[in-house]
């Protein structure tokens, strides 16, 4: 499964369906799923603590999608490593 991590801790991956899951903050989580209408993301039947489903209107802006691995990259980069 393609994943990206840093300080030990992954922030984005693709599960075996080919849906992206990307990490925030839990406020940054609600503000989305509120936003784009989507849930939290599952791999393998469960849910995976922390991450959004990335929809398919999240994904048709990619210059947008950037910016939400960036602040997930954040999100990450200020939890204590691993």
């Amino acid at each position: 499964m393609p994943y990206t991590s840093e300080n030990g801790y992954m922030f984005s991956f693709l599960n075996k369906d080919a849906e992206i899951g990307i990490r925030f903050s839990k406020d940054v989580q609600e503000k989305y799923m509120k936003k784009f209408n989507t849930t939290y993301y599952k791999s393998n039947g469960a849910i995976i603590k922390g991450y959004i489903l990335i929809t398919n209107e999240m994904l048709k802006d990619l210059d947008t999608l950037s910016t939400y691995l960036d602040e997930s990259y954040d999100y990450v980069m200020s939890l204590k490593p691993k």
